[in-house]
């Protein structure tokens, strides 16, 4: 059979996804949030590890490529990792890595901490310096109350302590 009518390359397709975006922001971490981008970065070189050891796939294939892809994401993060603990900055004034007590329009208390973007969840009242909660929450002192622009409109909140763990 003539070689124009075969396949050139039998093996696997080698396949490479477009990089995540990356936020604009500069990327803020506090320990916590170090630690952990290091142990996703961990586990998902364990889970390319383990993918290379499987009999080759179509379907295995674009696992190694989004593997790849989100090491490539999680070694970037990391690369451009700013260290900040929050016990070198005590204050009365909100900062990052903050943890802020407030109490709302209801008078219901709800705590925030201002955590890099990639620790942030607002559910578990986690918040990103760059996130509206977050930028109306900096610089804020005790006593001081502050205006949070949600979708819903604007709500007030009483800054009623501010910790630094």
């Amino acid at each position: 059979m003539s070689k124009a009518f075969t396949k050139e390359d039998d093996g696997p397709e080698n396949i490479r996804l477009d990089d995540l975006p990356q936020s604009p922001h500069p990327n803020l971490v506090t320990p916590s949030g170090l630690a952990n981008l290091n142990d996703r970065l961990a586990a998902a070189r364990e889970d390319l590890a383990e993918l290379r050891n499987r009999p080759e796939a179509i379907e295995n294939n674009m696992a190694i490529a989004v593997a790849e892809r989100d090491i490539r994401f999680l070694e970037s993060r990391i690369s451009k990792a700013i260290l900040i603990d929050p016990k070198d900055h005590p204050g009365d004034v909100v900062t990052f890595g903050a943890s802020v007590d407030v109490v709302n329009e209801e008078d219901e208390p709800l705590t925030y901490r201002i955590v890099g973007e990639d620790e942030a969840d607002p559910t578990q009242g986690l918040i990103a310096p760059y996130s509206p909660l977050g930028v109306a929450l900096l610089g804020a002192e005790i006593g001081s109350t502050v205006e949070w622009q949600k979708p819903s409109g604007v709500v007030e909140l009483e800054i009623t302590a501010i910790r630094f763990e």
